[in-house]
């Protein structure tokens, strides 16, 4: 059962990394007006769409290979992975299908600067930052689980700038670097993730 775990932990990794990577360069893109709206915003969200449901299953296969005597710190990871993938999911599916194709969409959907949907897209992130952080605990400081536990805790460590970045009162550009950080930490994530479900890397119990 560990094995098909582990290659099921693999798979859904491999997927969130490729969709980190895509988003990544889609954003870094945006920066620089290319492409120019809406394809922006479509390869943006949905690329971050394609993260998060693979991203909490995969959390969920951790959870599962994770021994009986730790699975609290799993487990508590796996609540946040689903509350980020829950939130980013409902806001990226509703931009994608009801505001992106519509010039005349309803203005209370868009995601905009503190809009209903920016706060939303905030709590999804709030919400990773601390699904990283619950499964520090869990990875030992040998082999790849030393980069998944340090990689895990970079990404909640820069959850403060991406709280600057959606909530301090006056949004720009310049401002939106601060959360630049995230994308290494984002694909470092998990990207030894799936190399630590790639190797069968065991959680050890105490």
């Amino acid at each position: 059962m560990d094995k098909n775990l582990y290659r099921i932990g693999f798979w859904v990794s491999l997927v969130a990394f490729i969709a980190m990577v895509g988003f990544s360069v889609a954003q870094i893109s945006q920066l620089f007006g290319v492409p120019r709206y809406p394809w922006d915003a479509v390869l943006i969200y949905g690329f971050s769409l394609c993260i998060a449901t693979p991203l909490m299953l995969a959390f969920l296969a951790l959870h599962y290979v994770t021994p009986e005597g730790r699975r609290y710190w799993s487990h508590a990871a796996l609540l946040f992975s689903v509350i980020y993938a829950l939130f980013v999911s409902f806001n990226y599916v509703v931009q994608l299908t009801a505001v992106i194709p519509y010039p005349d969409a309803n203005p209370v959907l868009n995601q905009t600067p503190h809009s209903l949907f920016w706060t939303v897209d905030a709590l999804g992130y709030i919400a990773l930052g601390l699904a990283t952080l619950f499964a520090v605990p869990l990875f030992s400081n040998r082999g790849v689980q030393k980069w998944v536990k340090w990689f895990f805790l970079a990404n909640f460590l820069v959850t403060p700038l991406i709280c600057i970045v959606y909530f301090y009162p006056v949004f720009s550009m310049t401002l939106l670097l601060l959360g630049l950080p995230w994308i290494v930490t984002g694909i470092g994530s998990t990207l030894f993730l799936m190399l630590f479900f790639k190797g069968g890397s065991k959680i050890e119990q105490t």
